[in-house]
């Protein structure tokens, strides 16, 4: 399915997000210094997709190619090399947004925009093929850290050789991990691989519900491989019974959302903030992915009351701190946003405009990166902190106010699992 992009914000609306777009993009092309003289440019120093240079790439990238920043394309470049020498000098772990299979992808990305029919990433899936070898797989199953990010990369890599077989690895652990029931098939997270603080609420683990770490990701890239001919047997009795356990999660329609963070023994399933980590926003995309990914209508229909259910939440019920893709204003814009593209459905799209315009209203002139500062979700001090990155700082809220005001197509949500290539080289 070819997706027609179309700006969604218009007027006063549209040139404050310019505006905010610019501000952030002149502050990230020349990181300031603080008071103490050390950089706060954490961008700068790491390497990551998520917070770091390759997704400083990933953006400016984007900047370049709608016309808005002079030089968006060197700048970009720099910040790609940067990354990619970070990968070749330092140890790193594989992970998608925090390590090399993340940096990788960005170079892939960027790669295929660009119509480079070169090949930077071949050292990386042999190191990622080596990983996938394990058996049993006994590290973590998700987006962020562990096998669906994997299967991410696997998916940016594709129709190559070393591609395909990344992501019929990725199927196969998932299949080895995989936990099934009366409610279908489901993957447990064990304790020692959550923090402390979970570990101490969940000490026998639990099962995840979120986007970021939990069943919807793997939901969304099992119908990437179905899609892409990998793996297809398998994966598609795996999708159809990890639908099957998602789906039985629902809460009662009065519990403030569809769908707890998590479910775990000995604890009452609570509902959860609306969000892309966790939450129906993401749920509702991870699931019309899938729906779309392989010809499942009833699943589009059940994606989309998810996701008019949370369009429809009181504002001050969705536990909205801040501005940032993971867990703010400008991610659940970008969500209803995608899903207004792909279906026309106006309530969506009027969502995606509120979110938006939210996000619009939390800056602060002179504050943070742009007038933005992230919220902390560890609860350390201080409660919220300047952030760069895509993933919760302000190069992510600069790509989705990007994407309303551009008939760009932001391909770049592919990391998080909103949209996918298909087959003609179109993006869902």
């Amino acid at each position: 399915m070819t997706t027609t992009w179309t700006p969604i914000l218009d007027g006063a609306i549209a040139d404050s997000a310019l505006q905010t777009v610019g501000t952030i993009a002149e502050v990230l092309s020349a990181p300031p210094v603080s008071p103490g003289g050390e950089s706060t440019a954490q961008a700068v120093e790491e390497p990551s997709l998520a917070c770091g240079q390759s997704g400083l790439a990933v953006l400016f990238a984007y900047l370049a190619q709608a016309g808005l920043v002079d030089g968006g394309t060197v700048i970009s470049e720099r910040c790609l090399d940067g990354a990619a020498d970070a990968v070749a000098t330092t140890q790193l772990p594989p992970s998608l947004y925090g390590g090399f299979a993340g940096v990788a992808w960005a170079s892939a990305h960027l790669e295929g925009r660009e119509g480079d029919d070169g090949d930077s990433s071949e050292e990386i899936d042999r190191a990622l093929l080596e990983l996938l070898a394990r058996s049993p797989w006994r590290d973590d199953y998700d987006l962020i850290s562990g096998l669906v990010g994997f299967g991410v990369y696997a998916r940016e890599r594709l129709p190559r050789a070393s591609a395909t077989e990344l992501l019929d690895r990725v199927v196969e652990r998932l299949e080895e991990t995989a936990e099934r029931g009366d409610d279908g098939a489901t993957w447990h997270t064990p304790p020692e691989l959550l923090p402390p603080w979970q570990r101490e609420q969940c000490p026998d683990g639990y099962y995840n519900v979120g986007l970021a770490h939990g069943v919807p990701g793997v939901v969304a890239i099992l119908g990437g491989a179905v899609a892409a001919g990998v793996a297809r047997k398998t994966a598609r009795r795996l999708l159809d019974d990890s639908v099957r356990w998602l789906l039985a999660q629902k809460l009662a329609k009065d519990s403030g959302s569809l769908f707890p963070t998590c479910v775990a023994r000995g604890r009452m399933s609570e509902p959860s903030r609306s969000a892309w980590c966790y939450g129906d926003p993401g749920i509702a995309a991870a699931l019309l992915c899938a729906a779309r990914s392989v010809g499942e209508p009833a699943w589009e229909r059940e994606a989309l009351e998810i996701a008019r259910a949370a369009a429809g939440r009181p504002p001050d019920q969705a536990g909205v701190r801040d501005a940032g893709l993971c867990h703010g204003a400008a991610g659940l814009g970008h969500i209803f946003n995608r899903m207004f593209q792909a279906t026309g459905d106006g309530h969506l799209r009027e969502a995606a405009r509120f979110w938006l315009g939210r996000a619009l209203d939390m800056r602060k002139p002179r504050v943070g990166v742009g007038g933005y500062q992230a919220y902390r979700l560890d609860d350390s001090p201080p409660p919220f902190d300047p952030n760069y990155g895509i993933l919760e700082g302000a190069a992510g809220i600069a790509l989705a106010l990007l994407a309303a005001v551009s008939p760009i197509e932001p391909e770049w949500d592919r990391m998080l699992l909103l949209s996918m290539p298909v087959r003609d080289g179109a993006t869902f």
